[in-house]
């Protein structure tokens, strides 16, 4: 509560409603003068820090010590010491992609030619903090003068690919143009041409090559950017999803309703969130300091949400362990074929966004 001054006036000054004592019965809107000291606003200001504060890190530790807690104590309508789980939701996952994003700079990833990922640390000096191949050095060593030979000898054995417009490293998809690709699809019998999804990303395939041509590193680049700028959006979409499915394994608890498995769901989702910002924080350590003590500690990040997850289906269902042992194996399984359904379906939308 204020200490401001109330106003001798009894009408509420948000939507004229008669109020007799400090707080409008119709709106709840304070009725206290609206002119406000620079101390009355800093103080206030502080007070509002200091309860969210206060909200916040019981909340987190509340969540973080005991799974499923926070949960329950929603359900049953103990709510006012916690933050609300929705907001808490959208501040976690905003500083959690924040910070993740922060870590990734797609500017600085290269593709040369011959298939490599380079990911340099300054663009201009070429420094290369990392690298991963995508080919094997001891196939490529063997085959390397087979591959100039080969290819040239099939496109003389078959000089129509070649009119074609067929490449040499993607013979079955990769035509130069789009027109190539449908006259060859209308060549085939109807039973070995390719389905629509198919013939769709084989067309687009052939878009971007022409696009992109020689410049692996700005497609990877934008397709990249565009899965990352996508991937807050799949998981958002995945949540009631998430929760769809504990609703099937619990379909005989007729107390929980759906919105109970929601609330459930947002707690697992802003706890996996800020152990993985946990997680990134002690990784950057271990790049700045080295110490492989560290990797001991971020396995045993990486092994807590398994064990988290079940405790926090114990405690918010209160079923059995043999119960919630095989409902955490089917959540699990079906969680997983979830995730990489959306995974391919975000893949695809960022193919065709590109």
């Amino acid at each position: 509560m204020s200490h401001s001054k109330i106003r001798t006036e009894k009408v509420c000054l948000n939507c004229g409603t008669e109020t007799p004592g400090r707080y409008c019965p119709a709106c709840g809107q304070e009725n206290i003068e609206p002119k406000q000291s620079f101390w009355h606003l800093f103080t206030h200001f502080f007070q509002d820090i200091t309860h969210f504060d206060g909200k916040f890190f019981l909340t987190v530790k509340d969540l973080f010590v005991k799974p499923g807690f926070l949960s329950r104590e929603y359900m049953i309508g103990r709510r006012a010491s916690y933050l609300d789980p929705i907001r808490m939701y959208i501040f976690t996952s905003a500083i959690f992609f924040l910070i993740l994003f922060s870590f990734i700079d797609v500017k600085n990833i290269h593709v040369d030619e011959n298939g490599h990922t380079e990911i340099r640390k300054d663009p201009e000096i070429g420094e290369v903090i990392g690298k991963t191949t995508q080919k094997i050095d001891s196939i490529k060593k063997t085959s390397e003068s087979e591959n100039g030979s080969k290819s040239s000898n099939k496109l003389n054995r078959d000089p129509a690919k070649a009119e074609r417009g067929i490449t040499t490293k993607l013979e079955k998809t990769d035509y130069r143009t789009i027109a190539a690709y449908d006259s060859a699809q209308k060549t085939l019998p109807a039973a070995k041409r390719d389905g629509w999804v198919k013939r769709k990303i084989n067309q687009r395939k052939i878009v971007l090559n022409q696009r992109y041509e020689k410049e692996h590193s700005s497609l990877f680049r934008e397709m990249m950017g565009n899965f990352l700028h996508n991937f807050p959006k799949m998981l958002f979409i995945s949540l009631p999803a998430f929760a769809f499915i504990l609703k099937l394994l619990y379909f005989r608890r007729k107390d929980y309703y759906y919105v109970d498995h929601g609330i459930f769901s947002i707690h697992l989702y802003i706890f996996s969130f800020l152990v993985m910002l946990v997680y990134l924080g002690i990784d950057q350590l271990n790049i700045y300091t080295g110490w492989k003590w560290l990797l001991w500690v971020m396995a045993a990040i990486l092994i807590y949400p398994l064990i988290y997850y079940y405790k926090a289906m114990r405690r918010f269902y209160g079923q059995s362990r043999g119960k919630t042992i095989l409902k955490y194996l089917l959540l699990f399984i079906m969680s997983f074929f979830l995730q990489l359904m959306l995974f391919i379906s975000f893949v695809l939308f960022t193919v065709f966004e590109a």
